[in-house]
C-alpha cells in the first residue's frame, strides 16, 4: 500500500508511529538549541536581534509545518476508515493470502490498532488495500 501520510506502517490506517530518524532535528531539538545558544552568548555582546528574529519565525515556520502534517495525516487515516465503511455490503474481489483472487459481500468492518479489516463470507481480517475490485 501507499501511504499517502509517510507516518504510519503499510497496514494502513491508524497505525504503529514511523521510527524517528536520529539524523533529524524536530521543533524540540531546535528550541533546544535555539535556548542554549541564548543561554551561553556573551551579555557583553549579545546576539544580533534580527537574527533571534529569524529563528523564532523559523522555529514558528517548522511547528505549523509539524501541526499541519499531523493534521493531513489524521485526515487521510480518517478517509481511509470511510472508504473501508462505504464497503458494507458491497461485493467485492480481493486477493487473499495465498495470492488468490477470492470475491464476496462485505458483511463488517473491524478497526483494530492497525487500522479497519473487512469481513467478507465468512473470512475475517481482510485488508481493504488488498480489494481489487468493486461491484
Amino acid at each position: 500500500m501507499i501511504d499517502p501520510t509517510g507516518s504510519t506502517t503499510a497496514t494502513g490506517g491508524a497505525s504503529q508511529p514511523a521510527k524517528k530518524d536520529s539524523s533529524i532535528l524536530g521543533k524540540d531539538d531546535f528550541l533546544k538549541l535555539m535556548m542554549a545558544q541564548m543561554r551561553n552568548q556573551d551579555p557583553t555582546s549579545p546576539q544580533d536581534p534580527s537574527q533571534y528574529t529569524s529563528q523564532l519565525a523559523t522555529f514558528s515556520t517548522l511547528e505549523q509545518i509539524t501541526n499541519l502534517a499531523s493534521t493531513t495525516a489524521a485526515s487521510a487515516s480518517n478517509d481511509y476508515d470511510q472508504g473501508a465503511v462505504a464497503l458494507i455490503g458491497k461485493s467485492v474481489s480481493y486477493v487473499d493470502d495465498t495470492g488468490a483472487t477470492r470475491t464476496g459481500a462485505v458483511a463488517s468492518v473491524t478497526f483494530t490498532s492497525s487500522g479497519p479489516t473487512l469481513t467478507i463470507g465468512s473470512d475475517t481480517g481482510i485488508l481493504p488495500v488488498t480489494v481489487t475490485q468493486v461491484s
